[in-house]
């Protein structure tokens, strides 16, 4: 019989918890066989990423994957034999009675968010007991062998490699968007949270001697976009031209999709935390716009993680892409940067590719996750 798992996610910043919950519920049941119900509490912003989905539906299939809608007003359900509450979401007080009815308690996980931070690897795997007699346990993504490891599906760097080794397929595909860079154009996407500074940089692209294709998926960074381009009402299939500088606004698109538009592209701006990881992936530089807390917690993320990244890269490639990622972070001018991106791009490529076969080489999130809940059997 197959081992039953939950997954709750609660949509706190619109898609990044729940494009990290969708493609885990996904790989555990594609490549291990597992049920699988992904408990959501917005499907509005699920159905954006799966095409297709009902965001009024109390149940769907989509991909194997039994997506429930997670109600205020909860029904009475069986509890499974592992329980993911992704990112400090709370369970609901029915489902965790349930759990303590069970003649054998399932395993409690709290999946945590992504984080460089030395400390992560004392902290993962760390039991918490209840007051109520439940035992928690706390499992935290990583970027080293002693963390929980990247959501990475088996084929994918054997597919993105393959992908950007055919021209033909690249072109076709971002045809297949509408998309048609001048021949020789630098081709970047823009996934990114507000950011007052942006101006500073198309400035620059537009008296580049290189052209620019700048793809920005339909979010929050429009506003700023906008009021750099001096129009309004900017929404999927504009194109605007500015010097050396072509601006292409496209819609969500699903998230195989999307792997494949930072495959295409030779620099990706990325928020959040899947995005952030699919990046990665890409093996192609990139800019990662985190999410800022209030008590600026997310720079001592971003340095953290910045620490990892850059060791092995020239001094002064080093220096640009670091200044470049703290002045976007920080709102800040960010003409003094750019410059070293363009001069050490290919440096830049070589490394991006490196570091994503470092990652490549240790063990999955899934995998990590299946193989923490047959050792706790």
């Amino acid at each position: 019989m197959k081992a039953s798992w939950d997954v709750f996610c609660s949509v706190v910043d619109n898609f990044g918890d729940v494009g990290v919950t969708w493609r885990l519920a996904r790989q555990l049941v594609a490549e291990h066989d597992l049920a699988v119900r992904l408990w959501i509490d917005d499907l509005t912003a699920f159905a954006r990423l799966c095409p297709g989905a009902d965001a009024e539906a109390a149940q769907q299939w989509q991909d194997g994957v039994s997506v429930c809608r997670w109600s205020p007003d909860w029904t009475a359900t069986d509890c499974a034999d592992v329980v993911i509450e992704a990112f400090a979401c709370r369970l609901p007080p029915a489902y965790m009675e349930a759990m303590l009815q069970r003649p054998v308690r399932p395993l409690w996980l709290n999946l945590e968010y992504l984080s460089a931070e030395a400390w992560v690897s004392g902290c993962h795997g760390l039991p918490s007991p209840q007051s109520n007699g439940l035992k928690k346990v706390f499992f935290f993504p990583g970027f080293l062998p002693t963390t929980g490891g990247l959501l990475r599906e088996r084929t994918l760097v054997e597919q993105r490699q393959a992908f950007q080794l055919d021209a033909a397929m690249q072109r076709n595909f971002l045809l297949g968007l509408g998309v048609v860079p001048d021949a020789g154009a630098r081709v970047i996407s823009l996934f990114a949270y507000e950011n007052p500074a942006l101006g500073t940089w198309l400035d620059l692209l537009v008296k580049d001697p290189r052209a620019t294709h700048l793809i920005v998926p339909e979010g929050r960074i429009l506003g700023d976009l906008q009021r750099w381009l001096g129009v309004e009402g900017l929404r999927a299939g504009a194109i605007e031209k500015r010097g050396a500088l072509t601006v292409q606004v496209m819609p969500f698109v699903r998230q195989e999709d999307y792997d494949r538009l930072l495959w295409s592209c030779d620099f990706n701006v990325v928020r959040g935390e899947d995005s952030f990881v699919r990046a990665q992936w890409a093996a192609r530089p990139l800019l990662w716009h985190i999410y800022e807390q209030d008590d600026d917690a997310h720079w001592a993320k971003l340095d953290a993680f910045l620490e990892l990244y850059l060791k092995g890269l020239p001094e002064a490639a080093a220096r640009g892409l670091s200044g470049f990622w703290r002045a976007w972070n920080g709102g800040n001018d960010l003409r003094a940067h750019w410059p070293a991106i363009s001069e050490y791009e290919a440096i830049l490529r070589k490394h991006a590719e490196n570091w994503c076969l470092e990652q490549a080489s240790q063990r999955d999130l899934v995998e990590a996750l299946v193989q923490f809940y047959r050792n706790s059997l």
